[in-house]
């Protein structure tokens, strides 16, 4: 294997064969030690998080392919916190798609003024840069458009995508108990079209069981520890 990324929370490693592996860290985003998806820095190391986000990522990307909905995702395994996946170029320098369904995090801070702490989203998309040094800036669809990020129409599936995906793991939490507040997702292309890539784990997404938010870790468990 070739070492091709360092990344925050997963390093990267080009095969033989073409696809790529990914190696899941125990560490998350936040900042001053608190848990946060939508920050953009490493704030915390949790240990255990690598394997329980391979294993969240390895159950809903099953869901989502079984939906018919396009993935990168090939196999995992979850001893070594590894997963397989299908090369994917990504939109300009990398997207972040944050679906909200209710008002907390960076969408309250933004606008405070107008919203209320947990006030419901209906399925509320929003596009943020990967730029660190900028602090990942939210973009509009005509911005990502005029600058060549992608296309008219690729703007669009993208949307629908992130709500479709995005509704459906709300609905498969709301069989437990649980509420998902904000998920964030990633996107590229593989032979041209785009499909959801990345992860899809505790660490992506902020969840509520009975108004208190569930940490990280514990979201495998409850998920599939049933």
């Amino acid at each position: 294997m070739e070492l091709i990324l360092t990344g925050k929370t997963k390093n990267i490693y080009r095969l033989d064969d073409g696809n790529y592996r990914l190696l899941f860290k125990d560490d998350v985003t936040g900042q001053d030690g608190v848990f946060d998806p939508g920050a953009n820095q490493v704030g915390l190391s949790i240990e255990g998080m690598g394997r329980a986000g391979l294993r969240l990522s390895e159950y809903f990307f099953q869901k989502i392919q079984d939906a018919g909905i396009p993935t990168h995702y090939i196999s995992s395994d979850v001893d070594a916190a590894t997963m397989v996946v299908r090369p994917a170029t990504v939109f300009g320098k990398g997207l972040e798609v944050i679906c909200r369904f209710r008002a907390v995090g960076s969408f309250l801070r933004r606008y405070g003024a107008y919203a209320t702490e947990g006030q419901p989203l209906d399925a509320f998309v929003e596009v943020t840069l990967k730029d660190d040094e900028r602090g990942d800036p939210p973009i509009t669809r005509d911005a990502l458009i005029m600058l060549g990020i992608l296309s008219d129409s690729e703007y669009e599936e993208l949307k629908a995508l992130t709500q479709q995906i995005s509704r459906l793991i709300r609905d498969d939490l709301a069989q437990r108990g649980l509420e998902l507040y904000d998920i964030k997702l990633e996107f590229g292309r593989v032979d041209g079209q785009v499909h959801l890539i990345d992860e899809i784990s505790g660490g992506n997404m902020r969840v509520y069981k009975d108004g208190a938010i569930v940490h990280p870790l514990e979201l495998a468990g409850l998920i599939l520890d049933k």
